[in-house]
């Protein structure tokens, strides 16, 4: 999508639209002739939204690509993936609410298991509870000493933690030490380029992770970090500029706070359950024109391979539809940034689920699900498109040319 064109041609309307991003929404059979996790849940709301509404798929980056949830949410929030590049380390760290600098060079950490040969046995550590993920970052945080950098470590949630370095001469341009596999050892931190200050930020990467798992030795099942994602603030096009939109954002998890910030978007309080942010989003609905509430734990069951679990979740949201229309949105769009399909138990490259309601549709099923979206009106479509129809739908678009 062109964001000069949204920006050259939006307008400021009382219109209200919801963007609801249920993360990881994509799945697929666990065997031939099966249901997805979506088809199968059972979600009489989001069905009968689905006969009033347009149905589709997202494409998130490109045929056959499994994407990040970085770059899933830029494409979501018009932003195309492929150009604007955002490491998962900079959304962590703006996502806990640290003010990074532009020289700051960060990395998302997992905590995870390495066993006696070497090799990672869990790259989550058993998803340990947050409280031991607070207990771990102060640990580093006591024991870390690199010459020439201050480094800080964050905690985020359960396993997940950020750490950024503070000097001069870094660089982004680095390779990941996570083998995104258990049963292989940890990958050394590269350069991903010939200059000097990828080699130096190379090196002290891999004296962060020296140190660090000497300070976790004894820590099973958490005695090990593995960091991927290393970025540096980017700056991204605002999304007042562009799309003219008061955009409140409710998310538990830091990273998708992260991402919502660095869109120039407003973090709104919420709990940590799924009802508790469709209170928010009822609290601040006179507040905003935009919302866009990110619901994380369908994309954990699909990582865990757990199919039920993330049917049970999606269920568990559907319930919470009937709140959401009773404040009468003008546009909802109901999707995922990517999928995480139960038998993969990773990201996918398939299709994603879209739901587009307004009072400008054209129904073509009674159903949501993948292979209800297959055969909707707006087909396979790249995910930068969504937020231009979104905005047309919200009659916040004005007449291209003559």
């Amino acid at each position: 999508m062109d964001l000069n064109l949204m920006r050259e041609l939006s307008v400021k309307t009382d219109s209200k639209i919801v963007l609801l991003v249920m993360d990881g929404l994509g799945g697929l059979p666990m065997e031939p002739g099966g249901k997805t996790e979506l088809e199968a849940a059972d979600t009489p709301n989001l069905d009968a939204l689905a006969a009033a509404s347009d149905l589709g798929l997202s494409r998130p980056v490109a045929a056959g690509v499994s994407p990040g949830s970085g770059p899933g949410h830029l494409g979501l929030f018009g932003y195309d993936p492929l150009r604007y590049r955002v490491g998962r380390g900079v959304l962590s760290a703006l996502g806990v609410g640290f003010d990074l600098k532009e020289s700051d060079l960060a990395a998302r950490l997992n905590f995870a298991t390495k066993d006696s040969s070497g090799k990672i046995s869990d790259r989550r550590a058993g998803r340990i509870p947050s409280e031991k993920g607070e207990e771990l970052v102060k640990k580093l945080n006591a024991g870390v000493e690199i010459e020439g950098v201050e480094t800080f470590v964050l905690h985020e949630k359960e396993y997940r933690a950020v750490v950024i370095f503070r000097g001069e001469g870094l660089s982004d341009a680095l390779s990941d030490s996570d083998p995104q596999r258990t049963g292989l050892e940890p990958l050394p931190v590269k350069p991903t380029d010939g200059s000097k200050e990828a080699e130096r930020s190379a090196r002290i990467a891999g004296a962060f992770i020296e140190q660090a798992n000497g300070i976790l030795a004894d820590d099973h099942p958490a005695n090990t970090v593995l960091m991927r994602g290393f970025g540096m603030h980017p700056a991204l096009p605002s999304f007042d500029e562009t799309y003219r939109l008061d955009a409140g954002a409710i998310a538990v998890y830091p990273m998708y706070r992260g991402l919502a910030r660095l869109a120039g978007m407003q973090l709104l309080k919420t709990g940590s359950e799924i009802a508790d942010e469709f209170s928010a989003l009822e609290e601040n609905w006179e507040n905003h024109d935009f919302f866009f509430v990110h619901v994380k734990p369908t994309d954990s069951a699909g990582e865990d391979g757990d199919h039920e679990r993330k049917s049970r979740v999606i269920e568990t949201v559907d319930a919470q539809i009937p709140r959401l229309l009773d404040l009468g949105p003008d546009v909802l769009a109901v999707t995922g940034d990517h999928g995480t399909p139960a038998k993969l138990k990773s990201h996918s490259w398939h299709g994603v689920p879209f739901l587009l309601h307004s009072p400008y549709t054209l129904p073509t099923a009674d159903s949501f699900g993948e292979r209800a979206c297959a055969g909707g009106s707006l087909g396979v479509f790249p995910a930068e498109e969504i937020m231009g129809l979104l905005m047309g739908h919200a009659l916040k678009l004005q007449r291209y040319g003559a």
